[in-house]
């Protein structure tokens, strides 16, 4: 069999999005399915991270990236008035009539390529992974061209994103573009693959046309071999990963106030709003404000706790199970869930038994167990340890061949 992956971020490009793509383009070749992916050349993605190592046995097709350079419009307009912030606002307007999203306009080169590539290399299925939602428009042009098999493989929800603020006219029409990219891919995809249950759920209500299989994001634990945890005089408790619409590191930031002894290391994007507002335990935040993966993972193992924060969002992250949970399971540090109580993250926080799980509003709560979790490493007390059976169950490569499953079960019914 061979496969085609589709995906907007993928090496050089940086950050989290990056790896369910490029893990899939390493494992699935192991398994004896030939794999070819189709990448932009440049993404012009705010991040960029030389040192990933690339796939060795999949076969790596560029092609021109056509659209705006990936910005950060909150914190170009923070601390921005009259006429500055005009100017940026206006620098802004015209990436937010781009629809269903600002990456659609790859799609021009994309989808010839894709096609061109389905042809020569005689492809069998095709898998369009997002965000950006707009790439699964490539998957359905190119199917109605060739007739080529189309997984949709879906990381966020196409209609129910926990970060979007619906009350803004841009956002609103946003939405409405990615309905009908929902639309598409369930009149026309021969498969979707979601990262989580609540969206494999999303999309089953709307009547594929095609099977619709969870397969979530995994652990890797070769990324983390050779990573040392050396204890520090003070208890570090690391968060790794971007702030950016409704994520708030601010409860637990009121909460860490109120507890000594502890150190709190930010890895990613921390917003300049939010800086100023801790500005009084500056003394006790380390911000790094990006770092390579390889070094993103080394702070990770070398921390006493680890932090996850998923809000709320009106229920919508009650489904959110991101690839960060996955990398902290692979960590192994004890993790503090700052996430909804009754959400996905919990649950399997709970289950493995490797963390401590509390609301995110919940200021005293997040105190009292980071108060915990420090004394319990002040008294060298052993540290929760995933079960060799948790490992086997939430391994990359255990995910990779249910993806294959998937494609052979494609494969026999054609």
């Amino acid at each position: 069999m061979k496969v085609l992956i589709v995906t907007l971020y993928f090496p050089p490009a940086g950050g989290g999005g990056v790896q369910r793509p490029l893990k899939l383009a390493t494992h699935l070749p192991e398994l004896g399915i030939e794999t070819h992916v189709l990448a932009p050349d440049d993404p012009k993605w705010v991040h960029r991270d030389d040192d990933l190592a690339m796939p060795t046995l999949a076969w790596i097709h560029r092609t021109r990236f056509i659209g705006p350079k990936g910005r950060k419009p909150a914190e170009e307009l923070h601390g921005t008035t009259g006429l500055e912030r005009y100017r940026v606002q206006a620098s802004l307007f015209g990436r937010r009539l781009l629809v269903p999203d600002e990456n659609v306009s790859w799609n021009l080169t994309a989808i010839p390529a894709a096609i061109r590539l389905v042809r020569q290399e005689g492809i069998d299925v095709i898998l369009t992974t997002s965000p950006p939602g707009s790439i699964h428009l490539v998957g359905a042009a190119v199917k109605r061209a060739t007739g080529v098999r189309w997984v949709a493989d879906l990381r966020d929800s196409l209609v129910a994103h926990p970060h979007r603020d619906s009350t803004k006219l841009a956002v609103r029409l946003k939405e409405q573009g990615q309905h009908g990219v929902a639309r598409v891919v369930t009149q026309y995809a021969d498969a979707i693959s979601t990262a989580s249950e609540a969206i494999a759920e999303e999309m089953r209500t709307r009547s594929p046309s095609g099977e619709v299989v969870p397969i979530l994001n995994g652990s890797d634990f070769d990324d983390f071999h050779g990573l040392d945890y050396a204890p520090a005089d003070t208890f570090r408790i690391t968060h790794a990963g971007s702030f950016f619409g409704k994520r708030d590191p601010r409860p637990f930031l009121t909460a860490l106030a109120k507890v000594d002894g502890v150190n709190a290391r930010f890895v990613g994007d921390f917003r300049s709003s939010d800086r100023e507002w801790a500005a009084g335990i500056a003394d006790r935040m380390e911000l790094i404000s990006y770092a390579p993966h390889r070094m993103a993972l080394e702070l990770q193992r070398n921390s006493e706790a680890l932090l996850l924060l998923i809000p709320e969002a009106g229920g919508r992250g009650k489904g959110v199970l991101s690839g960060k949970v996955f990398e902290y399971l692979a960590a192994e540090r004890p993790i503090l869930a700052v996430v909804p109580p009754d959400g996905a993250a919990a649950e399997l926080i709970r289950e493995t038994g490797v963390g401590v799980v509390v609301a995110p509003d919940d200021i005293d709560g997040i105190a009292r167990e980071l108060a915990a979790m420090r004394d319990r490493w002040r008294a060298g007390e052993p540290e929760p340890a995933l079960s060799q059976a948790w490992k086997d169950k939430v391994s990359r490569r255990a995910r990779v061949q249910e993806l294959a499953d998937l494609l052979g079960r494609l494969e026999r019914r054609a």
